[in-house]
């Protein structure tokens, strides 16, 4: 999700893929790939609102579902197109973008740009080159649909320290030039540009009960409180019951040729 990865680079795997508009019989399979994201990520509302299998039928034809030699569905990753004035990218990132895409769809508005959400592999496959794969063939749908830009809110695979600031974090680079994250490292190296960071892509907010549910944390005082998996601190607020996750993703724009 915020259009993550779990990258390790390898000997690829050639995948074989298809639009969920192609191939409806796979939806079953799509929703089945087992989920490695953190409870708390889960509990995003708009992330409830797209992965509702009605939802995602209607935005099938930006659904890719990636088989291996097998037939096995081991990849999947899933875009909206979206409709941005122009040179916009907005702040609130992955949300925005599913946002954007749910009311040009259902408002009749005509999206001129694709926003990627998620690419994700199951965890006996990777290290195969499978997401790269997976981004390329995100950029070549969106070439098929005429868009021209695909936009993407990537959640950086690699950030650890969750007091650094993203905007500090996105920009970090190895000897060689390229991004010290390994899934920003990915995007660059398929073509894509670094151009901000979106400091609230997604928001999550529940009570304290249900923190300590997704969580197995105590929050039981107030102020930040470090979550595994998280990329930045939870802010706790023990006074009014509920605590609040506000994570920043990085903006990557790919010019697909269109």
């Amino acid at each position: 999700m915020l259009c993550g990865a779990v990258v390790c680079e390898g000997v690829p795997m050639q995948l074989t893929t298809s639009t969920l508009a192609e191939r409806p019989d796979l939806l079953e399979a799509l929703l089945a790939m087992a989920n490695p994201w953190p409870e708390f990520i889960r509990r995003d509302p708009f992330g409830d609102l797209y992965y509702a299998p009605a939802v995602l039928q209607q935005f099938g034809e930006h659904v890719l579902i990636g088989q291996d030699e097998s037939g096995e569905v081991v990849a999947k990753a899933h875009a909206i197109p979206v409709l941005l004035a122009e040179g916009e990218l907005p702040d609130d990132g992955w949300d925005g973008a599913i946002g954007r895409g749910l009311h040009a769809r259902l408002t009749g508005g005509t999206p001129n740009a694709l926003a990627a959400l998620e690419i994700l592999v199951l965890a006996g496959k990777q290290g195969q080159g499978l997401s790269a794969q997976m981004l390329t063939a995100v950029r070549e749908n969106a070439a098929r649909h005429g868009y021209a830009d695909l936009v993407v809110p990537v959640r950086p695979t690699g950030k650890d320290d969750l007091r650094e600031p993203m905007s500090r974090y996105a920009w970090r680079t190895r000897e060689d030039g390229l991004p010290a994250d390994p899934w920003l490292r990915v995007h660059v190296r398929a073509g894509g540009r670094i151009e901000k960071v979106a400091p609230r892509s997604m928001v999550v907010a529940g009570t304290l009960a249900e923190w300590r549910r997704w969580t197995g944390l105590p929050f039981d005082a107030s102020g930040e409180v470090e979550v595994p998996g998280a990329l930045r601190p939870v802010h706790c607020d023990t006074w009014h019951g509920t605590a609040t996750y506000t994570e920043p993703n990085v903006w990557v724009r790919h010019r697909t040729g269109a």
